[in-house]
């Protein structure tokens, strides 16, 4: 393309280039199945005919149910009709742009600082998609006094049956077992779907501690290999983040057993001694504390949420923008700067939760509306909703 400013920038030719640029990440989560491409979507908002769509409504069909009657030769046929619920998928646009001065390139013998924006812009709208989905999840996982009637309570038993709280308990850290059980607790018989986590950088030290995490790795156009921020357990794909979601955990105390690692003694009153503590001070944490019983001190600390994802629960399509790429040349400012700006809009689905929209300002959700519980429902026919063990998504929180 020759020199990389106003005068030369061809946005055909870059926006080809940018394709063409390997986004290992996003393609390692796409080959975890959990966030997948959607036909709906490409529907609703790429047909032609769609042209405008930042927000469409689309049939859910319900699973087939009924008791089946004895075939005797006797027996008449008893029929149900499935039902038709309606799901909320939306859209959102994302710009921003970076500016380089002509006297950067002049005072450093010609370095390009804008091949610089080049090779990592992709990193750049790979992070910022990956905070939007954490958006998302956030938003779902806040939901439960949407909605009204029977909605409402399917709503907080989705929230309440698919989050595995261990970190006031015992076993308060993430364990060999700790996946399992929240996969389980959320779906039952449908567990083995799950096949994505995301999980904090403390989390996955942790798991590497236990020896439980094993890093993928990929090969650059250069031939040389490298660790992607990717590892699995368990079978499932391990992405590690730090923008988890996070909150201080104060000290407490917690039941455990006698046998158990730092395990104290309840004593009713009198002079503790080093492995006891008085009913009074235990109280405070628990209120129906009996001496005899034993429990763990654990020290303020942090508490991480980790979500996981099973097969199909995003649907994610690229819609692309009207000028995705451009350059513009400001020839005054600083002795002259040229300005990259880049442009992206995404549709997406979530698996049986449906996006209201009841509380956006605009026609692109900003992450924060994404977070805000009200705008996030179970698919629903507008008096009960779908069955909370179909969807593939769960949290665990943890200190750790």
């Amino acid at each position: 393309m020759g020199k990389f400013d106003a005068k030369s920038f061809n946005e055909q030719a870059f926006g080809k280039y940018m394709s063409a640029v390997p986004n290992v990440r996003l393609n390692k989560l796409r080959s975890s199945r959990a966030i997948t491409g959607d036909a709906r979507l490409r529907e609703a908002f790429k047909d032609n005919s769609q042209t405008g769509s930042v927000y469409a409504v689309l049939p859910y069909f319900g699973l087939l149910g009924g008791e089946p009657q004895n075939y005797d030769g006797q027996t008449d046929v008893k029929t149900d009709r499935t039902k038709t619920f309606e799901q909320g998928v939306f859209t959102y646009g994302r710009m921003h742009g970076w500016t380089e001065a002509d006297f950067s390139y002049d005072v450093t013998g010609g370095v390009d600082f804008m091949a610089n924006v080049r090779a990592q812009l992709v990193e750049y709208w790979n992070t910022v998609d990956q905070n939007t989905l954490l958006a998302i999840l956030d938003g779902i996982f806040a939901m439960s006094a949407t909605g009204t009637g029977d909605i409402k309570k399917a709503n907080a038993e989705f929230v309440d049956k698919h989050t595995l709280d261990v970190s006031a308990t015992d076993h308060n850290v993430m364990e060999a077992t700790t996946l399992n059980k929240a996969v389980q607790k959320a779906c039952g018989d449908h567990k083995q779907k799950f096949s994505l986590v995301f999980v904090h950088s403390a989390i996955s030290t942790n798991l590497e501690n236990l020896k439980l995490l094993t890093y993928l790795k990929y090969t650059d156009p250069q031939g040389i290999e490298r660790d992607l921020s990717l590892g699995t357990w368990n079978g499932k794909l391990v992405v590690v983040d730090d923008s988890m979601p996070t909150e201080d955990a104060a000290a407490t105390y917690v039941r455990t057993v006698r046998s158990a690692e730092g395990a104290l003694e309840v004593i009713e009153d009198g002079t503790p001694t080093g492995a006891q503590v008085l009913k009074a001070t235990v109280a405070k944490s628990i209120k129906d504390i009996a001496a005899g019983e034993y429990v763990l001190s654990l020290a303020a600390g942090t508490k991480y949420t980790s979500y996981i994802l099973g097969d199909g629960a995003i649907g994610f399509e690229d819609l692309g923008a009207k000028v995705p790429y451009e350059m513009v040349r400001d020839a005054k400012t600083a002795g002259g700067e040229d300005t990259l700006i880049s442009r992206k809009r995404n549709a997406v689905s979530v698996a049986g939760i449906s996006y209201t929209k009841s509380s956006q300002a605009t026609n692109s959700p900003t992450d924060a509306e994404l977070k805000t519980g009200a705008n996030w429902s179970l698919v629903n026919d507008g008096e009960n909703a779908i069955s909370h063990k179909a969807i593939p998504i769960a949290r665990i929180i943890s200190r750790g």
